[in-house]
């Protein structure tokens, strides 16, 4: 049953990530076609990340009045409600209203799972769990290419709706499994789950160091998913259609280093895996920034997701180990909600860069994004050598 139980989780984080490759993808089709300024991509990202914040930093209560079980359901509907609507929006209006719910339901998602399967389940696990919503945003990109090849951005919203209303039945179908296995999470008597403020939380050691981690690699992340497909078109000259399909191999690098990882995690440790990431970002950053020709920036992207994409899923499994099990559904909602903070202030600042100075600027961003998440690391790693 705990096999079965893990195969259902995996498939609600694909659709976790289905929603968040989308919009980036379709972006510039969507504000040529509504006639809008590029930097109103920021309004939707920034609704959505506010309400993934706020999601994330009430989960633990959510979760221990409801389950995981329910809280992943009910929030799997809602984001398919909101794909449904979108592919209907014909103002930016709709859009924003529709980012709400998407965001809400997406915290919740990231927050319950991820705390239940870094308290019940090995690294493993957790490392084929993100290759799970690896899947899912390598999946939107590519339909959104497809139908932007052939009809409008609004098939694809309309064909990923589809995908995701299946991924809630499902949902929906095994929550009398969650309760044969006792879904939520059991504690040891002397491990019970503590509640503690908000700020008292942050008062505890490496809090503020982990959080700089999680800050810097999804800032990194949803830039990149973002405004990717802007700067191939806007910077390189490619068409929509085809910037939608190379920047899926920036999702699929995630996918692929997430799988990798989950083979790895057999002989290497979370912290080994972090550091091999957080170096193959580096020589990522130097093949952006340097003149290469326009067909091979995707590789660039590619290595980014292949570097970055280990970083969330190990350091969310350290969660226990950093914070002792009693705390750590309250850190992981500290863990996810700083994380959506990246996603919410990073590409809204970028909007802005690209709207008033110039898209080219996009590699030096991203440079200053992975020099947070680096030095975070390096500095967490000396405070633990420390104790």
């Amino acid at each position: 049953m705990i096999t079965v139980l893990f195969a259902v989780i995996s498939i609600a984080f694909i659709g976790l990530g289905i929603p968040d490759s989308l919009f980036g993808t379709a972006w510039p089709a969507i504000y040529r076609e509504l006639n809008l300024p590029v930097s109103y991509a920021n309004v939707v990202t920034a609704t959505t990340s506010v309400g993934t914040i706020l999601s994330s930093l009430f989960s633990a209560k959510l979760i221990n009045k409801l389950g995981t079980g329910n809280v992943t359901a009910i929030s799997t509907a809602m984001t398919a409600v909101a794909l449904l609507g979108m592919s209907f929006s014909d103002s930016i209006i709709f859009f924003f209203i529709l980012s709400i719910p998407l965001g809400l339901g997406a915290g919740a998602i990231d927050s319950g799972l991820n705390n239940y399967v870094a308290v019940n389940y090995t690294a493993t696990h957790m490392n084929f769990l993100h290759c799970f919503y690896g899947v899912g945003v390598s999946l939107s990109p590519i339909l959104m290419s497809f139908a932007l090849s052939r009809t409008t951005w609004r098939t694809g919203y309309m064909t990923v709706f589809g995908l995701q209303f299946l991924i809630a039945i499902i949902t929906i179908v095994s929550l009398p499994l969650w309760k044969k296995v006792n879904g939520n999470v059991s504690f040891h008597e002397d491990e019970q789950p503590k509640n503690i403020g908000f700020f008292e939380l942050l008062k505890l050691p490496k809090i503020k160091l982990v959080c700089m981690v999680f800050l810097g690699s999804c800032a990194l992340e949803f830039t990149c998913g973002v405004w990717g497909s802007t700067f191939l078109v806007n910077a390189k000259g490619f068409p929509a259609y085809k910037s939608a399909l190379m920047v899926s191999f920036y999702y699929i690098g995630i996918a692929l280093s997430r799988f990798l990882s989950g083979v790895l995690s057999i002989k290497l440790n979370s912290k080994q895996l972090i550091k091999i990431g957080i170096s193959i970002v580096l020589v990522a950053m130097i093949w952006l920034i340097a003149p290469i020709p326009a067909n091979l920036s995707a590789v660039g992207l590619f290595l980014v997701g292949l570097g970055n994409g280990t970083i969330f899923p190990n350091m969310t499994h350290l969660t226990p180990e950093h914070f002792g099990v009693e705390l750590s559904q309250q850190a992981m909602g500290i863990q996810m909600a700083v994380s959506y903070v990246g996603t919410l202030v990073a590409p809204f600042v970028f909007g802005l860069i690209a709207q008033n100075i110039s898209i080219n600027l996009f590699p030096p961003y991203l440079i200053i994004l992975y020099l947070i998440m680096a030095v975070g690391y390096i500095l967490l790693e000396r405070s633990q050598k420390k104790i």
